[in-house]
């Protein structure tokens, strides 16, 4: 048996004389369900026409429209098991014609619990191969790891792993031959699982998209919780959605035209120091200021999560999303269900531990010992480096909504770590682009849509890096802004002639 019990497959190449094209062997899709791997059991194997319709019994909720169209494919699912307690589900998505012979895996988000369906139906659209996974339990909570730590293990960075080994095996078997390149796509969770491969399978994917990657989780949830308890337990502290509104015109009163630019968007927040006493009720509170556990509260915000000897837990929010940091208005009776479920499934392995007795000093130690390696990914990437890998990472400046709020500078740390691991210039095979207004994973003010799987390709396949990215802030159809998104640390300035709402108005400079 071949290494990791993947079948040996014999890879029959056809070339006609005058053909432009290859052609491959093929297993029919039906006999796929015969396929036999070690550690998988295919569940169903079935060929889709082309149409507007799912395959029977996949939710019609992952469709994102209602005449979305999907190319005729082979669907297959499986579950793996790669230890005894493991029930990985995944599905595999393989065009049956038209197939640009590339392999692009989707990530999750949150706790996972759920293959990302919508996710695959945009690659499939885009003639990849395509493939999900729910990373090992179903359900968006962390019930799933107390009393079983190889379920934790498969969330953490196995479930992926498995799915793109198998998936290849499997598209070895119905093309006759694997994909060319893979590719991995993700934001928050799947952010997070991107680098996690780089780091820990340097193999599987020739390049990643991480979009504001969710590193450290138990250090970002134990920083949310303390924010989150904090604010709980003091409700004067809760500032309401009139007042985050008040709080962010405020900013950028203060700070918008830092950059050059009167546009609602702060190109680099890090120049903005904002004090949020200045918005301190003089007299009687009123909603035209913040009271003083408010003021409180906006600067805990800003302010990185430290331990009492002083180390970094996580580093705080930066200046101009203020407006959508729900957050900080409490309305919940519970803090976020990503970070209870953290410590009370993962960290005390207890289904009745109440978060009300968080503390950031004791719980942070038994976090590091218990749930550490989710999303830890250490800066040296010098393996995937080495075999040609890209990674692109981007980041929403405006991120901090409720629930899934991530610092952007957690990413600048990440990028600054693996410089410092593996030395400057390192920009032939890694770039870091902070959006300017996104928040996460997209909306927000500034431009929230962009080619990051084209710019990612063309550096990959075409050698071209990628010296800014045109992005696009979209409203309903209707694009209403374009700015180049630059490599970090450079940001996009304002040429001084032309519209402000044009990328062609900018140039990508180092402040």
């Amino acid at each position: 048996m071949p290494k990791n019990g993947l079948v040996a497959i014999v890879v029959v190449v056809v070339t006609l004389a005058g053909a432009t094209s290859k052609a491959y062997a093929q297993t029919p899709c039906a006999n796929l369900k015969s396929l036999r791997v070690a550690g998988m059991t295919i569940t169903a194997a079935e060929s889709i026409n082309g149409g507007p319709l799912l395959p029977a019994g996949l939710p019609s909720a992952a469709m994102q429209q209602p005449k979305t169209l999907l190319p005729a494919y082979c669907r297959l699912a499986a579950v793996l098991t790669p230890s005894p307690d493991s029930h990985i589900e995944m599905e595999l998505w393989m065009p049956t014609s038209g197939w640009n012979e590339k392999f692009l895996a989707v990530g999750n988000g949150g706790w996972a619990g759920a293959i990302n369906l919508t996710g695959m139906i945009a690659a499939l659209q885009e003639a990849y191969a395509t493939a999900s996974t729910d990373t090992g339990h179903s359900g968006g909570d962390g019930a799933f790891a107390v009393g079983h730590p190889e379920k934790v293990l498969d969330f953490a960075y196995r479930a992926v792993h498995e799915m793109t080994e198998k998936s290849k095996a499997i598209m070895t078997a119905f093309y006759g031959r694997g994909p060319q390149l893979s590719y991995w796509r993700g934001c928050s969770t799947g952010g997070s699982q991107g680098l996690v491969a780089a780091q820990r399978y340097p193999e599987d994917f020739d390049g990643i998209i991480a979009g504001a990657p969710a590193n450290q989780q138990a250090h970002l949830s134990g920083w949310r919780l303390s924010m989150e308890t904090t604010l709980r337990k003091n409700p004067p502290m809760a500032i309401p959605p009139a007042k985050l509104t008040l709080w962010n015109q405020a900013v950028l009163a203060a700070c918008d035209g830092l950059d050059g630019v009167t546009d609602g968007l702060l190109a680099d927040p890090r120049r903005c120091h904002f004090d949020p006493s200045v918005l301190l009720c003089k007299g009687a509170p009123s909603n035209d200021c913040l009271t003083a556990p408010q003021v409180e509260a906006a600067k805990m915000a800003y302010a990185p999560a430290r331990k009492k000897t002083g180390d970094l837990v996580y580093p705080g929010l930066v200046p101009g999303g203020e407006s959508g940091w729900s957050m900080f208005s409490a309305g919940t009776t519970e803090p976020g269900v990503i970070d209870v479920g953290m410590y009370r499934y993962v960290v005390h392995q207890d289904t009745t531990w109440d978060w009300r007795t968080f503390d950031l000093n004791r719980d942070i130690e038994l976090a590091d010992e218990r749930g550490g390696f989710i999303g830890n990914v250490p800066p040296d990437l010098r393996a995937f480096k080495a075999r040609g890998g890209k990674l692109l990472i981007y980041h929403g400046w405006n991120d901090g909504g409720a629930g899934g709020a991530i610092s952007p500078q957690s990413s600048i740390d990440f990028y600054a770590s693996v410089l410092a691991r593996m030395g400057p210039g390192q920009g032939d095979w890694l770039r870091l682009f902070m959006v300017p207004g996104m928040a996460h994973c997209g909306g927000g003010p500034g431009p929230n849509q962009f080619a990051a799987l084209e710019a990612l390709r063309s550096w990959r396949e075409a050698g071209i890096p990628p010296d800014d990215i045109t992005a696009y802030h979209v409203t309903g159809n209707r694009v209403d802004m374009t700015r180049p998104l630059c490599p970090f640390p450079q940001v996009a300035v304002y040429k001084g002639t032309g519209s402000t709402n044009d990328a062609a108005s900018f140039v990508c400079r180092v402040p």
